[in-house]
């Protein structure tokens, strides 16, 4: 059971990678012992800037001291109460203008690892859900209840994020 679950984990982390990778036609694979980034093993090193925390103004500053200090990755969650303030009204302007930082992380020569969540679990008021989604009919927040079910936030946030990418030429 152990091995087939970190089986699972290893294949599930190289469909990321690939996701991470995708704007730069880098070559992602697994040879049972590392990922393979263009035929060679790698070892990524990875820290977070979560974009909403700073301006615009400071990612580039950012992002090379995160370079200069030896990481490959930045990740970052997605926050999808600064994303959809309100149901249905997208917002990716200013501190919440998530193409912009990650095209500035692809500039700088790094790699980028998207916590899609739905729930944020960095000290973020709510969890990073919208607080209109408390007053859906029926919801019980992290449970699996019809409302609150896993895989309808994350279509939601996947198509969202989707759209952005496509629409902004990153993927």
């Amino acid at each position: 059971m152990a091995m087939d679950l970190k089986l699972v984990v290893m294949l599930l982390l190289v469909a990321l990678f690939g996701l991470w990778v995708s704007c730069c036609n880098a070559s992602v694979s697994y040879d049972n012992k590392a990922i393979k980034i263009n035929g060679q093993r790698k070892i990524l090193i990875s820290g977070s800037i979560h974009y909403p925390r700073s301006t615009p103004e400071m990612w580039p500053d950012l992002i090379r001291k995160a370079k200069e200090g030896g990481l490959d990755v930045i990740q970052t969650y997605v926050f999808w109460n600064g994303h959809e303030p309100k149901a249905g009204k997208y917002y990716f302007e200013e501190r919440y203008d998530l193409v912009k930082f990650i095209k500035l992380v692809q500039q700088a020569g790094l790699y980028v690892h998207l916590r899609i969540g739905p729930y944020a679990c960095a000290e973020w008021n709510f969890g990073g859900f919208p607080v209109w989604l408390k007053y859906v009919p029926g919801i019980s927040f992290r449970t699996d209840n019809g409302p609150f079910k896993v895989w309808q936030l994350w279509n939601l946030h996947m198509n969202l994020l989707s759209f952005h990418l496509h629409h902004n030429n990153l993927l």
